[in-house]
């Protein structure tokens, strides 16, 4: 079997959706499936293309058997809406133009930006194969919940055509969360096209993490009680919320560190020292075999999102990371999240943006059992391992095309 996967990210760039597409491509490859990836330069998130790398006409490698071919792209730093459009559809271009001259049996273009999805149809059509579509955050919706567009605008509405006729035309449909699969039921789509594969983590890049004393010292926070949000600081992130409630609180153990990049990291830095905070320390996005010492030396992982119903269908993939590690979850998002982490009883969840419900949980957190949670971790991740869900993956695209 031949397939071809198209995503703007991958590795060495380290988000969510390159840590996806390559751990799903490195277990097929070992399933026997023969897989080339049609990727950007790494550029993510700050827009400056990866040491190492320039953005050219294209480029082949191979990653651990993964024929990878990365094309050029318009690239723009995670800000700027017009910026960030433009990436997308150049890339989308190239990963046609390049597409087209690849044999493959079957072509997967994946979300959230739809453009890929879009190139990757167009690709099935042209070479009469089937293409499957991977949603992990609807669009348009997403934008509209971040306050970027309005559902009422003509651009809204016609995003929205576009997005029905990639679920209708694709051979099959995979999600991350059940309740993306419920919206996209509701566009009136069968829901045997559709299938739920959740984020995980491969279990053999996990282990015992041990505390850095020396990254402790370094940081100056030996004797904090240290609150870590690792990622993507974006408009849905809602970090202001955080940075208010920091403001407010009197305990000068708790320490919160917040790395990463995004469209909001300038503005929230500017904001922390507006504010005066000196329990918040931001750092620089980190490579993510560094990733785990920043883990290892936190007692919480935050994750937070806006207030939103469009957020309640989703399940960040950090909540899987920090689980991995044994760290409790203090998680700000309502729906599937909150089921999942209250099912597995890995953490203590609060209302978004509500202060009082955040104040209530974090205090509540520091009390858990440390064993308890440790059993509850173990229990999660296992039913949580990237492995097996590759192969689900690949089971159900086979049987669908």
């Amino acid at each position: 079997m031949r397939l071809l996967f198209l995503s703007d990210n991958f590795p060495p760039e380290v988000n969510a959706p390159a840590s996806r597409t390559y751990e799903h491509c490195l277990e097929w490859v070992k399933q026997g499936v023969d897989v080339t990836v049609i990727t950007c330069f790494p550029n993510f998130p700050r827009g400056e293309v990866f040491s190492g790398y320039k953005n050219k006409l294209y480029q082949k490698e191979t990653i651990n058997g993964i024929r990878v071919i990365r094309v050029w792209s318009y690239i723009a730093a995670n800000s700027g809406f017009s910026r960030r459009i433009s990436d997308f559809v150049s890339y989308a271009l190239m990963a046609f133009l390049f597409g087209i001259l690849q044999r493959f049996d079957v072509v997967i273009g994946t979300s959230p930006q739809f453009f890929t999805a879009v190139s990757a149809r167009f690709l099935g059509c042209a070479r009469r194969k089937p293409w499957v579509m991977e949603v992990r955050d609807l669009w348009p919706e997403s934008i509209a919940a971040v306050g970027t567009m309005r559902r009422s605008s003509k651009v809204y509405r016609f995003l929205e055509i576009i997005e029905r006729q990639l679920y209708r035309s694709s051979k099959a449909i995979v999600v991350n969360a059940e309740g993306l699969k419920t919206s996209i039921e509701k566009k009136g789509i069968l829901q045997e096209k559709i299938k739920v594969i959740k984020n995980g983590v491969m279990l053999s890049d996990y282990g015992v993490v041990v505390k850095d004393k020396f990254l402790l010292k370094k940081l100056n926070l030996e004797e904090k009680f240290i609150v870590s949000y690792i990622g993507t600081m974006g408009m849905a992130h809602a970090l202001d919320f955080i940075l208010d409630c920091a403001n407010e609180i009197t305990d000068k153990k708790i320490h919160f560190i917040m790395i990463g990049e995004g469209a909001e990291r300038e503005n929230l830095m500017h904001k922390a020292k507006n504010l005066k905070l000196d329990n918040v320390t931001f750092l620089s996005g980190v490579p993510k075999e560094e990733v785990k010492n920043y883990i290892g030396i936190s007692n919480v992982s935050l994750v937070n999102l806006k207030k939103s119903d469009t957020f309640k269908k989703i399940i960040p993939s950090k909540i899987f990371e920090n689980v991995a590690l044994k760290k409790p979850i203090l998680l700000g998002v309502e729906g599937e999240s909150k089921a999942l982490i209250q099912k597995y009883q890995v953490g203590i969840c609060y209302e978004p943006e509500n202060k009082k419900s955040f104040y209530d949980a974090l205090n509540e957190i520091a009390n858990l059992d440390n064993q308890q949670l440790s059993d509850n971790c173990d229990l999660m991740i296992k039913n949580f391992d990237r492995s097996k869900l590759a192969r689900e993956m690949l089971d159900f695209i086979k049987i669908n095309i």
